[in-house]
């Protein structure tokens, strides 16, 4: 049942509510409530970045399941509170140019300078050597670095042979993982080659990697 009207109390206050002083001063509480909540939000953001404190980490933890994990040289990758701090919004995807075990070595060497958060093998193995949380050197964009998942696969841009129906599928499950956990749209504006990303000088995955087949088997493994 409703009240009607402006009937009830003297001066036109409510006959059996609160009274505009209580609803005032609950109003400002929960206001200040609010202020504080958005306050503290920003802290937990930063709180880690102060000198001397570090952000809680499991070593070895995987983003992905079904991965491996084998972990990047700390030289080829940055320390981040992904989305938080930097918002994902892409897929980059890659071509070793060489086997997934070189690619591995290559990763872990602190000389290399760079580093993906995955490597798919062939076989659909999948190895996770970066935590989605952080910034991998893997794009040569700062910016898309820090907005994107890099994803590797192993093989030669100009062996057509290499992109096994094994790799497409076990990457499409890893990327559909990724944009599921990101709101990413399955999209070739989202998911994007490497050699797509501004200034970079690489042409992987070249013109032998089939997006339709590679975007019709995400939105299948997302749905």
């Amino acid at each position: 049942m409703g009240t009607k009207g402006n009937g009830g109390a003297p001066g036109g206050g409510p006959a059996h509510g609160v009274s505009r002083r209580t609803l005032l001063i609950g109003g400002g509480a929960a206001a200040a409530a609010g202020s504080a909540a958005l306050a503290w939000d920003g802290v937990r953001r930063v709180w880690w970045r102060v000198p001397g404190v570090e952000k809680p980490r499991k070593p070895g933890e995987l983003d992905y399941a079904g991965a491996r994990w084998i972990g990047a040289s700390e030289a080829n990758w940055r320390r981040a509170d992904r989305p938080d701090d930097y918002a994902v919004d892409r897929i980059v995807v890659h071509v070793t140019q060489g086997g997934l075990g070189s690619a591995v070595k290559v990763f872990q060497d602190p000389a290399h300078g760079a580093a993906a958060h995955y490597i798919v093998g062939k076989d659909g193995r999948v190895v996770q050597m970066i935590r989605e949380l952080d910034v991998g050197f893997h794009a040569g964009n700062r910016s898309y670095n820090e907005r994107s998942v890099g994803i590797e696969h192993e093989g030669f841009v100009d062996r057509p042979q290499d992109f096994t129906p094994a790799m497409y599928a076990s990457s499409a499950r890893l990327a559909a993982t990724v944009c599921r956990r990101y709101g990413i749209p399955v999209d070739r504006e989202h998911i994007i080659g490497h050699v797509e990303v501004p200034g970079a000088d690489h042409t992987d995955p070249g013109p032998h990697w089939d997006w339709p087949r590679y975007l019709a088997e995400i939105r299948a493994a997302r749905t």
